[in-house]
């Protein structure tokens, strides 16, 4: 029995290629989906908080049917959650909004830019982390990048500056989102009473974000909420605005689970990596779907910005320790 050692191995590759499989389709399938859903309602933060509404249906049926053991948070666990689930919320709104009101493949594009707000927020933010100086030097390429891929032949400098800003949020709320959430989601999945997996620490924090984004669809877009239904009813009809909704909401939530799954199996560090090659993918096939233009300097620019996203990935993680050698 002391000789088999099999099951201390980790996750098995078959299990590690299916992960991120699902993670890709299904952050595929989400952008498409949700692009189509903001194109036939001009009511952005509704969707938002729709597509929430899925992943909550989704958790509400997995811990009721016993499927998935429900948590066990007190008030101070979920008091903790609540910062985490307010940039969540603002992080998935700014996508949203970005990709509601631009290309798809241009929000892409600026989001290849979180690594700039994440190496800023490590340092202003405490606890402080300090990177190696090249992965320092490799945000230069990702800014440059972004920078090439805004500019037009023979325009100049040519962007949406409301899709950049909100892109630029969801950047910013992100980083401050995996700042504060590391060692609060750490600590949960470390007590096994609580039954915070991967899985559980995605749906609380899917619920806190909703919460945080109905006020904002009350305040943003209340007044003209039921105009811009009736317009999108009338141009599209019910169903088909109803199931966009409904199949951005249901492959955003899908594809979160994934990649939080994939991310707990292999650290921060590979999922960021994969991260940015999931990019590649969205941007070629939502510029198929949706006929977005992608001149040369498109082109180049977002590759150069990928290109330093993915060098900054391998380059942040800080040289490990040497192992002290065991007494005898």
């Amino acid at each position: 029995m002391s000789g088999s050692k099999p099951s201390s191995s980790g996750p098995s590759t078959l299990k590690l290629v299916g992960l991120v499989a699902a993670w890709y389709a299904g952050n595929t399938l989400y952008n498409v989906y949700n692009k189509k859903a903001t194109n036939m309602i001009h009511a952005h933060w509704f969707v938002a908080c729709a597509q929430l509404v899925v992943g909550m249906i989704w958790s509400m049926v997995m811990w009721g049917s016993g499927m998935r053991k429900a948590p066990s948070l007190s008030a101070s666990d979920i008091a903790a959650c609540v910062p985490i689930g307010f940039f969540a919320c603002v992080a998935h709104a700014g996508s949203v909004l970005a990709m509601g009101v631009g290309a798809v493949s241009f929000a892409q594009i600026v989001k290849a830019c979180e690594p700039v707000f994440a190496a800023a927020i490590g340092l202003l933010v405490p606890p402080i982390d300090v990177k190696p100086i090249l992965a320092y030097v490799m945000l230069i390429p990702i800014v440059g990048g972004v920078g090439l891929a805004c500019i037009k032949e023979g325009k100049g400098v040519d962007i949406n500056v409301t899709a950049f800003m909100w892109a630029s949020i969801a950047n910013l709320a992100a980083a401050l989102k995996g700042k504060l959430g590391g060692s609060v989601t750490k600590a949960l999945k470390g007590d096994k009473a609580k039954n915070m997996d991967s899985a559980n620490v995605y749906a609380v924090m899917n619920i806190i974000s909703f919460l945080f984004t109905v006020p904002m669809v009350v305040i943003a877009e209340m007044s003209t909420l039921q105009e811009e239904w009736d317009k999108a009813v009338a141009a599209n009809g019910a169903q088909a605005v109803i199931m966009n909704i409904a199949l951005s909401g249901f492959f955003f939530y899908i594809y979160n689970e994934f990649a939080f799954a994939f991310t707990a199996n292999v650290g921060a560090v590979t999922s960021s990596v994969l991260n940015t090659a999931k990019r590649v993918i969205i941007i070629v096939v939502s510029s198929i779907v949706f006929v977005e233009p992608m001149e040369r300097n498109t082109v180049i620019g977002s590759a150069v910005a990928i290109a330093g996203t993915f060098a900054y990935s391998m380059t942040s993680k800080k040289p490990a320790a040497a192992a002290k050698p065991k007494k005898a």
